[in-house]
């Protein structure tokens, strides 16, 4: 056998044995859990399957958003790929604020979550992105069920975001209807688009939609924490979320004894990283092109399998 074939044989036996240590810490299933968002079920399949090539036992578990701390705090559930600073912030803090859950870190990607419309909203209503230019010309946005208030398409009910909140503080003149789903949102959107109908709705980064539409996000009062728990904040002396919503990094949680029952996994977890393009692309591909979330995943493992391979390394 050549020099160079007995290196690879050794780096290959080197990396087979490092595999084995992290699978022998325990073979109980690692419980990922699984939201109702494309990005979201992307993000925990690769960390799923990136753990099962660490030779991890890994579970997927569908689960609220925000009631998912609940299972991260009492063990029932280990490990949640996407807490976004936007809407899941103040729950992540209660959660590790118990000492039972555990921030685990970025993920890479940064969030924005925000009204938005599209450009051609503009040409009605002129003082866009303004929030005062929309809350003076909400009837712009009516449609015959909510005429003459404008009509705001809001997120599914369990992503929180307190828009219903917002419109009362700053007296937008919106009725909020909450999308189903995430593919419904987007269903809403793509319909008006097309028809050049009166539309505003919730719209996120990491996603497709701001590359597909052109549009803008509503510029709201800057957020504060204040701005939430003290209604003395803000232009609303009287109500709290008079102001829009926080933008920053997604996180990775983890039940606390994670770390001590599945070290391994726990640095893994930690050291993985996306970022807002290749995240932005993935979705496209699974929104768009219409191919099957687990196919997304598979090829991003094969044609990043160096990046995958040293986090399990080390």
């Amino acid at each position: 056998m050549s020099k160079h074939l007995k290196t690879s044989a050794m780096v290959l036996a080197l990396a087979a044995s490092s595999t084995m240590a992290y699978a022998v810490e325990s073979t109980d299933p690692i419980k990922l859990t699984l939201h109702d968002w494309s990005g979201q079920l992307i993000n925990t399949k690769i960390m799923g399957s990136i753990l099962q090539e660490a030779g991890y036992n890994v579970e997927y578990v569908q689960a609220d958003y925000i009631a998912q701390f609940a299972g991260l705090k009492s063990g029932d559930l280990h490990l949640a790929m996407e807490i976004w600073e936007t809407t899941g912030r103040e729950a992540l803090d209660d959660a590790t604020g118990s000492g039972n859950v555990v921030n685990v870190g970025e993920t890479g990607l940064q969030a924005i979550e925000e009204w938005w419309y599209p450009m051609y909203m503009k040409e009605r209503c002129p003082g866009l992105p303004n929030w005062e230019a929309l809350r003076d010309c909400a009837e712009e946005f009516s449609t015959a069920e909510t005429a003459p208030n404008g009509r705001y398409v809001g997120g599914p009910v369990t992503w929180g975001g307190f828009d219903d909140e917002r419109v009362e503080a700053l007296d937008m003149g919106f009725e909020v209807v909450h999308a189903g789903t995430d593919a419904a949102l987007f269903a809403e959107l793509e319909s008006a688009y097309q028809r050049q109908d009166p539309i505003v709705l919730w719209v996120y980064v990491p996603h497709w939609a701001t590359a597909k539409y052109e549009g803008e996000f509503v510029e709201f009062p800057a957020y504060s924490p204040e701005c939430y728990s003290d209604p003395s904040v803000g232009v609303n002396p009287d109500m709290a979320y008079d102001c829009g919503k926080p933008r920053g990094p997604i996180w990775k949680a983890a039940w606390a004894g994670m770390q001590e029952k599945w070290p391994g996994a726990y640095d893994i977890v930690a050291d993985y990283k996306l970022s807002n393009e290749e995240m932005s692309a993935m979705v496209g591909t699974a929104d768009l092109d219409g191919v099957e979330i687990d196919t997304v995943v598979a090829d991003w493992m094969t044609a990043n399998k160096d990046r995958w391979s040293a986090w399990i390394a080390e």
